[in-house]
């Protein structure tokens, strides 16, 4: 495969660079892409990444344990962990030659003139290593960002919470009284991975909670129970400013396989109307079949604060949850990270709550905040605003050796030409060259492209770069395939 990576690639790349992106990459060259899309309205008036990126093989991609590409039986295999980005540096600590800004210019300036009319611009190119700006253009204006937001809201969250955080999902008991049977509450935490399918594929399974808790249950001498379920957690409105859409579900503490009314695990789907009461139906059901008798249908409401506890189930870790997030564009648990952080940071579990809890994490990092707006985590929101300025700062501060709880902001960035919303890109012309080499997050919606991510350029020194475009609805393939080719300019890039 590498050889065959190697045909492909302008003559001056060097091969050991080829293979260093491929170490960068997570070793994606040894496992096929992942089953990934990001968001889409068909109805033309809102599109982000689109379902051309979406499922059609279904092994996994670069580092990601579990299945955190998705959580039914199709959801993609796990390929081998990566090494660490900073690992696969041609030249550690940042000792290889910088390229020059004319050198910069000369390659990136045409591209990004190239816009249609009317289209405003703005990009950056950083050393990763010194977090230096090399070259910029408007670098410091703020545009929509769209997805290639959840960048800050995977560092927002990974600051916040820490990799290691999990999600609980729990249930607590609240015994009978005089009146009739006990309760049983099904607590919502916000994880977004929960699924009701028989194979968790490493996530947290409502089937194992409800098995747990139907024997807490019978060891109490409990036999039929009523049912309530607790979504108290999340506050604001449940349905994203953007209205009812196929790709993301309303947000809630509680839901399981994302709302997804089909059996797919990315990408748009029909969702359920109100996924706490259908998690909760579900889970009534799974009681059932292990001879806990529900009384009635379930009920919304808070639990006792002197509820008993009787079991409980947790996410994947939170790296891990990032990692899935940025490869495959997912705006539920885009979505969920947000109020994570909102929570730990002592805000509401909110839209507002979450973008205000953003702002104060980064705001913690020094990053540069001027201009910006959060109004969500997943960037489906066109009133979100990011400057070029900070989403290189955000990446270069994640390839930072001292901050190694960030790493996942980098390994989940998707793989040109292999995995997640950049599978079906550098397919072919002269944006080819970044096959393998160019990880990055992509941004769509309607008139919209931004692309934000690493390249290792062929003096072996690690860059991050952002490139943002928002202007007239024209070909949007020929706006994306601009930005590909800077991208693929700053891997041959020995200026």
């Amino acid at each position: 495969m590498l050889a065959d990576l190697r045909t492909q690639r302008p003559s001056q790349v060097k091969t050991w660079q080829v293979t260093t992106g491929a170490t960068v990459a997570g070793l994606a060259i040894a496992a096929t892409s992942v089953t990934l899309a990001g968001p889409w309205d068909g109805s033309g008036q809102r599109s982000a990444e689109r379902d051309r990126a979406a499922a059609q093989r279904t092994e996994g991609g670069a580092h990601h344990a579990g299945a955190e590409g998705g959580t039914g039986a199709k959801a993609p295999k796990a390929a081998p962990s990566a090494p660490s980005v900073l690992d696969a540096l041609g030249a550690p600590g940042g000792t290889a030659p910088l390229p020059k800004g004319p050198a910069l210019d000369k390659r990136l300036a045409p591209l990004l003139d190239g816009s249609p009319d009317g289209t405003r611009t703005a990009a950056a190119v950083v050393d990763a290593a010194t977090g230096k700006l090399l070259w910029g253009r408007s670098a410091g204006d703020a545009l929509t960002p769209a997805s290639t937001i959840k960048v800050a809201t995977a560092v927002a969250a990974l600051t916040a919470a820490g990799p290691d955080h999990r999600i609980t999902t729990r249930t607590v008991h609240e015994p009978a009284g005089s009146k009739g049977p006990g309760r049983v509450v099904l607590v919502g935490g916000g994880d977004p991975t929960l699924t009701a399918r028989a194979r968790a594929g490493g996530n947290a399974s409502l089937r194992t909670l409800a098995e747990r808790t139907a024997r807490a249950l019978t060891k109490s001498g409990a036999r039929e129970v009523t049912l309530a379920y607790d979504t108290s957690l999340y506050s604001g409105p449940a349905v994203h400013p953007i209205g009812r859409n196929d790709n993301i579900a309303r947000v809630s503490a509680l839901m399981v396989d994302e709302g997804r009314l089909d059996d797919s695990s990315s990408g748009p789907a029909p969702r359920a109307e109100d996924p706490a009461k259908d998690a909760a139906a579900r889970f009534a059901d799974l009681l059932a079949g292990h001879g806990v008798k529900v009384k009635g249908s379930p009920v919304a409401a808070r639990a006792a604060k002197d509820a008993l506890p009787l079991a409980k189930v947790a996410s994947p870790p939170l790296s891990s949850l990032v990692e899935r997030m940025l490869t495959s564009s997912d705006n539920d648990i885009a979505e969920a990270l947000n109020r994570q952080t909102a929570l730990v940071s002592g805000r509401p579990a909110s839209f507002g709550g979450g973008g205000a809890a953003v702002k104060t994490q980064l705001g913690k990092l020094r990053m540069p905040l001027g201009g910006t707006r959060f109004t969500d985590g997943s960037g489906l929101d066109r009133g979100n605003r990011l400057t070029p300025e900070l989403l290189t700062s955000l990446l270069a501060r994640a390839a930072q050796p001292e901050r190694p709880e960030l790493r996942t902001a980098l390994t989940g960035l998707p793989v040109a030409g292999f995995t997640g919303t950049l599978r079906n890109r550098y397919s072919s012309g002269p944006d080819a060259g970044g096959t393998g080499l160019v990880r990055a997050k992509t941004g769509t919606l309607t008139g919209v492209h931004t692309l934000a991510g690493t390249v290792v350029d062929r003096d072996g020194r690690l860059l991050a770069f952002t490139f943002m475009t928002d202007g007239p609805a024209t070909d949007p393939t020929a706006t994306q395939s601009r930005l590909d080719r800077m991208a693929t300019s700053l891997t041959t890039c020995g200026c």
